[in-house]
């Protein structure tokens, strides 16, 4: 697992367009696992702080809850028309009251998680090819690309 800092300095150009997504839709899809297994997918909105990506949660909120109990996440950003956004990885709830007001601007109660990043997935077509690009830290960037729907074809980068 890695910061999103760290993502960035492995994978600069990768980054901008996976932050280009998130800064294109205020909402975003969040995946947790409820407590018998079973996903639960929630709207949340993400911060980039610094050098962290968080999101918070309601005081009390079932997300927040999945989230303390089994770290696991996924997160899709879709802006629509531009291609899409997965990334995955464990959260870690922040509980300094310091740095939940730096990234919240309050000091109103919630639940705050730090994410940090197992796999980044950018999914896009350009013209008639889908083209999908896999970071995962440690590991070289791969492209899979899938022309006029045949044949998947695998490029190291």
């Amino acid at each position: 697992m890695v910061s999103w800092q760290e993502f960035t300095q492995a994978a600069p150009e990768l980054a901008k367009q996976v932050r280009a997504r998130f800064d294109a839709a205020e909402s975003h899809v969040l995946a947790t696992l409820r407590r018998d297994g079973a996903p639960r997918v929630s709207g949340t909105e993400v911060d980039f702080a610094g050098p962290q990506l968080m999101v918070g949660s309601m005081l009390g909120a079932r997300k927040a809850q999945d989230l303390q109990r089994d770290g696991r996440y996924a997160i899709h950003a879709f802006p629509g028309g531009s291609g899409d956004v997965k990334l995955a990885g464990v959260a870690t709830e922040v509980t300094d009251p310091a740095e939940i007001e730096a990234v919240q601007g309050n000091t109103e109660p919630c639940h705050l998680f730090r994410l940090d990043l197992a796999e980044v997935v950018l999914t896009e077509v350009a013209g008639t090819t889908l083209v999908v690009t896999l970071w995962r830290p440690g590991k070289s960037l791969v492209r899979f690309e899938r022309p006029d729907n045949g044949p998947v074809v695998r490029i190291e980068l």
